[in-house]
């Protein structure tokens, strides 16, 4: 037997595998050299993935009216998936007029009761006009309730990977349970514009009328000049003014994600300072080419004992320029996994950090099919992991 087939040695380069996840790149970082006002922001490269500027990202805030990015959404997805059309019609209710219409005095579409509306204009209604009404009746119509539109909601934010975001409403009301993340909006962003590009054409729309009374899309990166096309602004009590902005210059877009500031001014002001930034200050280096092993994950009775990682795309991160500091990365998983496991099947992630702060967060998949091992094997791994599971009980107990 080769010592490569040696399942003694496999199991010492499995265990240094499981333990030493950390990769360095000679890549420069940087810490961040932009300062906000705003109490949340990221900013990302939306092609990439790749952070550019984060503050308290990851912690929770009320989204206000930027929770009808998820709502539109919801309705994108109906329409992709051809459970409604543009033209199928939703009836306002009493609900949603008195709760989201003029007599509430938030911002409305100003539906009238009873009134047969297009889903075409609900969504202009809900993301030009940020109608409170419009996301209550495009709930309603789709959901049958509220509240049954916000499982759907919470159900699709699931599907899209926004683990840290929790949905009550479609249109921005405040609760406390319901929250979202900088970075789950920025993700969510980047979903709505690549898989929905045409609908996604309405968030930069610059103004829509309905029964006679034109409103101005409230974005105001709109009107900066700065290619800016999409998305949605927010502010209520609880959270300030806060904004989901998308700018694209060349071929190069960015996602930004800012909230609790104090006036509208100060919103469209940070925005602006950020968004100048990020086009500015910023050069993409090519870290591993789209197949290339970039790692392995030990596997549990499996022919092998490791399997390659690869990623479907480029890993490319964004660095600032003339900066000097490395990039760090490290794969995490939950392990050892367990054989048979497919080819091609999403089981980690590659974690790239500048500084402490978390730059890139792309998956990784395995690159080739590992199927059931022998018998003996799975015996040997089965000893193993109780080996490693008594070090790690008794460890834990000493600190």
């Amino acid at each position: 037997m080769s010592l490569s087939a040696n399942p003694v040695f496999r199991y010492l380069i499995a265990l240094l595998a499981a333990v030493s996840g950390w990769l360095f790149f000679a890549g420069p970082g940087h810490s961040q050299a932009i300062q906000t006002n705003a109490r949340w922001a990221l900013l990302m490269d939306a092609d990439t993935g790749s952070v550019l500027f984060q503050k308290d990202a990851d912690a929770p805030m009320s989204p206000a009216s930027m929770v009808k990015v998820m709502t539109a959404e919801v309705v994108f997805n109906e329409i992709k998936e051809g459970r409604i059309t543009l033209d199928t019609e939703f009836s306002v209710s009493e609900n949603a007029w008195r709760t989201g219409g003029a007599l509430s005095r938030g911002s409305a579409m100003f539906a009238k009761l009873h009134e047969q509306i297009k889903v075409s204009d609900l969504l202009r209604g809900l993301i030009v006009q940020s109608g409170n009404d419009a996301a209550i009746v495009l709930a309603e119509g789709i959901a049958g309730t509220e509240d049954a539109f916000a499982g759907i909601m919470n159900k699709r934010s699931r599907e899209l990977g926004l683990r840290d975001s929790t949905f009550t409403n479609s249109w921005g009301k405040s609760d406390p349970r319901q929250k979202v993340t900088a970075r789950d909006l920025a993700k969510l962003a980047v979903h709505v514009i690549k898989t929905y590009p045409d609908l996604y054409k309405i968030f930069g729309e610059p103004e829509f009328t309905w029964n006679k009374i034109k409103q101005m899309n409230r974005n105001p990166l709109l009107t900066m000049n700065m290619g800016a096309d999409g998305l949605k602004t927010g502010n209520i009590d609880d959270s300030g003014f806060g904004l989901i902005g998308s700018s694209l210059q060349g071929e190069q877009r960015l996602i930004l994600v800012v909230n609790g500031l104090k006036s509208a001014k100060d919103r469209a002001e940070e925005a602006r300072k950020l968004m100048t930034w990020g086009f500015r200050a910023f050069d993409t280096r090519d870290v591993f080419k789209m197949g290339e092993n970039i790692g392995a994950a030990v596997v549990f009775g499996g022919d092998i004992g490791r399997v390659p990682l690869v990623s479907k795309t480029p890993i490319r991160v964004m660095v600032p320029r003339g900066a000097s500091e490395r990039l760090s990365g490290k794969i995490e998983y939950t392990g050892p996994l367990v054989a048979p496991i497919a080819s091609d099947t999403k089981v980690a992630n590659l974690r790239i950090y500048r500084g402490k702060e978390l730059a890139l967060d792309a998956p990784l998949y395995t690159a080739t099919e590992v199927k059931a091992g022998p018998l003996y094997s799975r015996a040997f791994d089965a000893a193993y992991e109780y080996s490693v599971a008594l070090v790690r009980k008794y460890t834990n107990k000493e600190k």
